[in-house]
């Protein structure tokens, strides 16, 4: 890898959501726009990413044999058929990373001939705004200057931990598909109120800054989530009496029966 940030070229191979997200993100982190070349399907899509980012749209062949570093952030059960296409042209000291639930760093080695260097990445959508969440492992070809390099990219990302390769999954159910659990949380607020007699626009103004004050407060407070809970709920009051139901409907058991289904699947888009 080049020892300068300014002077690593990155191939990005898919361009939706996630893609688009870690372009911002090598750019925040010092990659020049010029230095970054995606590769497309749709002619249209890569037009919006060059008017908004500057960066180069390059057919597959042309963007592996120049770049020090590879993302891929296409599908995950579009992988078998992309790692054939990728294996003869990508260059044997460069750091490929997966953003691809479920996809195993073994299972990415064989698919490039025995490619070494190869980080695995689960990042969830706040990396859109620079908020994510991610966890990250690493093959034992990695070497200092990627790994010092994957830091620096994923901190512009938001916050990453290193975590063992065999907990990807549990990552994945917890912070990768995380994000869709609050939302999910937040329609469900929105229409309890509603059907108390709120507007819906009403609602969702009250719901969101809700949701948004308590998740700044946790952010800057030093009490763990159970502390803040208990702040809030006075004996025998109305917060009491809501927690209670969410207690007697066995909310523990439900979201952890649902970060388990999601871990799961994680794990059956490995096969």
């Amino acid at each position: 890898m080049a020892n300068q940030v300014s002077d690593i070229k990155v191939g990005i191979i898919g361009a939706g959501t996630m893609g688009e997200a870690f372009i911002a993100a090598l750019i925040r982190s010092g990659i020049a726009p010029t230095s970054i070349s995606v590769v497309v399907r749709r002619p249209e899509r890569g037009a919006e990413l060059v008017e908004r980012y500057s960066i180069a749209i390059e057919p597959l062949a042309q963007s592996l044999s120049t770049s020090d570093v590879v993302i891929l952030g296409i599908k995950p059960q579009g992988l078998a058929e992309l790692l054939p296409q990728v294996a003869p042209h990508i260059k044997p000291d460069s750091l490929v990373i997966s953003l691809l639930a479920g996809k195993t760093i073994s299972a990415i080695a064989t698919g490039l001939s025995g490619h070494k260097a190869i980080a695995r990445v689960m990042p969830n959508t706040p990396t859109l705004i620079g908020k994510g969440m991610a966890g990250y492992s690493l093959s034992s070809g990695v070497t200092n200057s990627q790994r010092t390099f994957i830091e620096k990219l994923l901190a512009a990302t938001g916050k990453a931990i290193e975590i063992p390769e065999e907990l990807q999954n549990a990552l994945t159910g917890t912070s990768g598909s995380g994000p869709a659990y609050f939302f999910r949380f937040v329609e469900a607020m929105v229409d309890g109120a509603v059907e108390m007699g709120l507007s819906r626009e009403d609602a969702t103004t009250l719901t969101i800054q809700t949701i948004v004050g308590a998740a700044a407060l946790l952010d800057g407070s030093e009490d763990s989530p159970a502390r803040l809970r208990e702040k809030v709920t006075s004996l025998k009051g109305a917060t009491a009496e809501a927690l209670a139901v969410f207690d007697e409907a066995g909310i523990s058991e439900i979201v952890a029966k649902a970060m388990a289904a999601s871990a799961r699947r994680a794990g059956e888009l490995a096969q």
